[in-house]
């Protein structure tokens, strides 16, 4: 699910934590994004790499993503500042 508002983007991720490699994989089927981390789920570490992958996917400084739901679960909403 992807929300537009004034100067921000909020996204619907799936995180894959443990992989062999960090990248955005694609939309699935609910409009969420899947996003592929290979950080652990320990102490913020796959959140930060998932708002680093975004970051880099969008082309935006790492401080405009931010997780505001779902920090201690694979679902998460994450708002891209412009």
């Amino acid at each position: 699910m992807v929300r537009r508002g004034d100067g921000y983007v909020e996204l619907t991720v799936k995180v894959v934590p443990r992989s062999a490699k960090s990248e955005v994989v694609g939309a699935m089927a609910d409009g969420s994004l899947k996003v592929k981390v290979a950080a652990v789920p320990e102490k913020g570490k796959a959140n930060e790499a998932v708002c680093e992958v975004l970051a880099r996917h969008f082309k935006v400084p790492v401080s405009r993503v931010t997780v505001i739901a779902g920090a201690t679960s694979t679902r998460k909403r994450i708002r891209i500042d412009q």
